[in-house]
């Protein structure tokens, strides 16, 4: 029959333990039992009751007494309440059968006809139904016992993965569940050498150390959760192998999971069957049958068959299916055919009902991955029931198609060829809960929360409530209570956590970006040279620093070495010694790398591409210029630092000197900084307008975006605004697939007059702008953002005038030249086109300015973008909706004027996001019923969250650099000195 990849190692019984070759008629000794006692004990016992021996999942053994005539159901029992096991519906017993294959126990079927000598038999609890993501199971012990089996899997060779993840699982679970707790060299040394996870652990040791470093301070519980955070991702989570071959007698592996049925080669998934797709699955001596509906594979396709070794193992695969399929999607009880009088044909097997526990269970299950994953309609499988309609494209961006079912009788032909079948209707009382095609815009990751639209991202299933609000916030109060509370800890730890923001965005470049132009073969060598030759070695010092970083916090919160945790209250030494590493080459690889992706369509299109994945959630080349702003980060915290420390401080001496070294760079730095942000600008922009060419030309700066309403003959109409040192463009939204903007005209600043005309044109914050050809009326959205525009129109006017060489500037006098009249004539389409939704907006472009300013009828000028570079955060805060009871943690990062929302800081990518241009953000009001400290509230328009920071410290952090960001007061104008208190308090 052959081995059965993947499957679970054989256990040693008693008997074989004791030197005595397996046998099913060979009687097991105990310790301290002779043969003679053990063989008239068990005589005697066995009339009485039945003794049975169960292996939990925390290795320990224990023995049940049961009735010989119970049914599997009461052994279940009696180990759920022991164990008091309240989420049990997850969790059954397993045993080996005759041929060493393992079982499951049938709660409906007495035990002794399912086990040939049940005394004899070793059974193991374990978990049988694997949800799709277990953080959302409700009791602490419950998540334990799945981190349990997770270790479980991967001592046995079934959750198979990448090394680096399989050393992180090890380390979280030698930080959780084993006898060192925080890391211990030596401890650790020797509880590896002494314990085995990983096939190739030696490999790997050093990794699992490294790693288990950095958990320090971390609970069991919260080790738990990071375990089973981990292993969802990963496509062996749950999956166990049935061998099988195809009509090809090549051979395959066959899987189930809540999506469906998983075809395997090897390792390899091949192709998946969601439960929508399949209207019969049936058996028939060793052949498993699988019936589609006719419109996945056709009328003459509908049947897919695999050949498995025996008929018995065809069974147990088949019953494992309807046992998945009940529990996730089922929940009115099949009831059984009425029995034969003289025989019966096929299976009588019917799975168990489902308690009220579990209902709850599974609707929450259904209601938050019916949005992840749209295949998973709420339908159920009946037997011989009347069918309906079924979603049958799994993928989140396919159309809604329907698949119709054929009606299948009893008296069919179909319900005779196939008498061991189960077939699929849907459930009409399900029906809130399913799948209505793809996701809607709304759900979308980072979509914008504005007033007529549906509900804001972070209302995303992907960041549905995990855990409870009681258990949320005995964590932060005990937190609270045993971390520092010196301000300078907080400062300290500010830098850690940006700094560890810092090194996922060099990610995208050296490992995401990489990956990308090496699979296309896309950059030519000498630019691959360049840049990564340059930003490889800035990765490998910051990851350094970063762990220098991290193990000093752990010191100074105290989660080792509490002997010794004086001398560790500071961090200016470690600062000090890691001062310098920046991007050396900043002005070449940006140029090079935007003449290259114009003049190599390949690059190009990898380049557009990459930007559309979800690890780039801002313009790729903002990346780039990480590591020199990351230089102004440190020169702002360490001056918070010496602020703060007397002079006599012991970290002051320290702290002071990196601050000098790193203000001597940054000064040296800092036009760079300034030339390099514009380059960037300039080249975002380029590739959200249509109708420009050559927008970087030389000496050109860009001043300020944002939305004007334009007066037109049909009106005021919406328009996108850009100011330059020589032209003033204007724009309407495109509808294009990438919701660029179309240019409909420039003016150039040289000889342009602006004056206010409210009165003329009766239109509240409306002013004129008279240019060499043309005169245009427009109006802002306010009384401050009209006197924004006004200001910097009028110093960039003074610069053009100034400037030496004008005619550089001008564009091609023939744009837009047709429309020379003080109130523009547009077209039909161009005004269409002002009122497109986000529908068909690439995922992360919702996020960029040009895009937040046009749906928030708001403007941001450079400096606000300069200050934006300044204001950048990172950490974990608790978020809680309006009308919502609980908390929920998050891991937030603040850049470009947007906070990005991440269930932890391990994420690759973000879940949602909320751009804040146009937010208002203050303390909650008394009607809101917040009584917990350090909240801040978030509102535009009817969109209102509350967000919980540890300190008083992050607290006035978070408020201080949201508020740049966020109200129209907290951004500046080109004329308003940085450092002022309009920009420092949004006033």
């Amino acid at each position: 029959m052959g081995e059965i990849e993947g499957s679970f190692r054989v256990l040693q019984t008693p008997g074989t333990r004791l030197g005595a070759q397996f046998s099913p008629g060979i009687s097991t000794l105990e310790p301290g039992q002779s043969p003679g006692s053990n063989l008239i004990g068990g005589n005697r016992n066995f009339a009485k009751s039945l003794q049975i021996r169960v292996h939990g999942l925390d290795d320990c053994q224990e023995f049940f007494d049961v009735d010989p005539k119970a049914l599997g159901q009461t052994l279940l029992s009696e180990v759920f309440s022991r164990g008091n096991l309240t989420e049990s519906d997850y969790f059954g017993l397993e045993f080996q059968n005759m041929q060493m294959n393992w079982v499951w126990l049938e709660p409906a079927k007495p035990i002794v006809k399912q086990v040939r000598r049940p005394a004899n038999t070793m059974f193991r609890l374990a978990v049988k139904f694997f949800p799709p993501d277990p953080g959302q199971l409700q009791e602490e012990y419950t998540r334990y016992l799945f981190s349990m089996q997770m270790k479980r899997d991967l001592m046995e060779g079934r959750l198979i993965c990448a090394e680096n993840t399989g050393a992180l699982l090890v380390s979280h679970l030698v930080q959780g569940r084993s006898e060192i707790g925080d890391y211990d060299d030596v401890a650790d040394m020797n509880f590896l050498c002494m314990n085995k996870f990983l096939p190739y652990q030696e490999k790997v040791k050093e990794r699992i150390m490294e790693l288990h470093c950095r958990h320090q301070g971390q609970t069991p519980a919260e080790s738990d959760f990071q375990i089973l955070e981990i292993a969802r991702k990963l496509e062996m989570y749950g999956i166990r192998f049935h061998p099988a071959a195809d009509r090809e007698d090549t051979k395959i592996n066959l899987a189930v999971s809540h999506m469906g049925l998983h075809v395997f080669q090897g390792h390899t998934k091949i192709n998946t069957f969601n439960w929508s797709k399949m209207r019969k699955l049936s058996f028939k001596r060793k052949r498993f049958l699988i019936k589609l509906h006719p419109e996945v594979h056709g009328p003459h396709q509908d049947t897919l068959e695999f050949l498995m070794a025996s008929r018995d193992q065809c069974k147990i695969f088949w019953k494992i299916c309807v046992e998945y399929h009940s529990f996730f999607r089922l929940f009115d009880q099949p009831q059984p055919k009425t029995k034969a009088i003289l025989f019966t044909r096929g299976s009588s097997f019917r799975y168990r009902y489902l308690s009220l526990k579990l209902l709850l269970t599974v609707i929450l299950f259904l209601r938050n991955i019916s949005f992840r994953l749209p295949s998973l309609c709420c339908c159920v499988y009946l037997p011989n029931a009347q069918p309906k309609h079924c979603p049958t494209n799994g993928s989140p961006t396919s159309s809604p198609a329907v698949a119709h079912t054929e009606p299948v009788s009893d008296n069919s032909p179909e319900a005779a060829s196939f008498p061991t079948s189960y077939s699929v209707v849907d459930s009409p009382q399900l029906s809130p809960f399913s799948s209505k095609g793809p996701l809607s815009p709304s759900l979308q990751m980072s979509n914008l929360s504005l007033s007529g639209q549906a509900p804001s991202p972070l209302q995303s299933p992907n960041l549905c409530e995990v855990g409870s609000t009681v258990r949320l916030e005995e964590e932060e109060e005990g937190r609270r209570k045993r971390y520092p509370t010196d301000k300078a800890y907080f400062i300290a730890k500010e830098i850690l956590t940006t700094e560890r923001t810092y090194l996922k965005d060099l990610e995208v470049i050296t490992v995401w970006f990489r990956s990308a132009v090496i699979k296309e073969n896309a950059m030519p060598e000498g630019l691959m040279t360049l840049l990564f030759s340059n930003i490889d070695p800035i990765y490998e010092f910051h990851r350094d620093f970063f762990k220098e970083l991290d193990q000093r916090l752990a010191l100074w919160e105290g989660r080792s070495n509490a002997h010794v945790k004086g001398d560790y209250q500071r961090i200016g030494d470690v600062m000090l010694r890691n001062m310098g590493a920046y991007l050396q080459k900043h002005d070449e690889v940006l140029t090079e790398l935007e003449k290259a992706t114009k003049r190599l369509k390949n690059l190009e299109t990898v380049y557009k591409e990459f930007e559309l994945q979800k690890v780039c959630y801002l313009p790729l080349n903002t990346f780039l210029l990480k590591p020199i702003q990351r230089l102004m980060h440190y020169k702002l915290i360490l001056e918070r630092l010496c602020k703060h420390y007397p002079p006599m401080h012991r970290d002051h001496d320290d702290c002071k000197e990196a601050l000098k070294e790193v203000t001597d760079i940054a000064t040296q730095l800092q036009s760079s900084l300034i030339r390099l942000e514009n380059f960037q600008k300039l080249t975002e922009l380029q590739r959200d307008l249509i109708g420009i060419e050559n927008l970087t030309a030389p000496g050109r700066k860009f001043i300020r975006e944002g939305c004007l309403y334009k007066l037109t003959k049909k009106g005021l109409q919406q328009r996108m605004f850009f100011l330059f040192s020589d032209m003033l463009l204007y724009t309407s939204k495109g509808v294009t697939a990438t919701n660029q903007f179309k240019v409909h005209g420039q003016l150039p600043l040289h000889g342009m007059i602006v004056e206010e005309s409210e009165n003329e044109w009766s239109v509240p914050h409306c002013f004129t702008i008279y240019a060499a050809q043309r005169t245009i009326v427009v109006a802002a959205s306010s009384k401050v953002e009209m006197g924004k525009w006004i200001e910097d129109l009028n110093f960039a006017i003074d610069m053009a005038r100034k400037s030496q060489d004008k005619s550089s500037f001008f564009l091609d006098p023939g744009l837009g030249s047709s429309d020379e009249v003080s109130v523009e004539q547009e077209s039909e389409d161009d005004i269409n086109s002002s009122h497109t939704s986000l529908d068909k907006q690439a995922h992360h472009r919702a996020n960029t300015t040009i895009h937040v300013c046009w749906h928030r009828n708001t403007s941001v000028s450079m400096s606000d973008h300069s200050l934006a570079v300044e204001n950048q955060l990172s950490g974990y805060l608790l978020r809680k909706f309006k009308n919502s009871n609980g908390w929920q943690k998050l891991w937030v990062v603040f850049t470009n004027f947007c906070l990005f929302f991440y269930k932890t800081h391990q994420d690759d990518f973000p879940l949602a996001s909320l751009p804040l241009l146009g937010y208002t953000v203050g303390m909650p009001e008394e009607s809101d019923s917040i009584h917990k400290e350090y909240v801040f509230k978030l509102q535009f328009k009817s969109h209102v969250y509350f967000f919980r920071a540890e300190s008083e410290y992050t607290f006035e952090r978070w408020m201080e650099v949201i508020k740049s960001a966020a109200s129209t007061t907290g951004r500046m104008s080109l004329l308003i000195p940085k450092g002022s208190p309009v920009e420092i308090n949004g006033k």
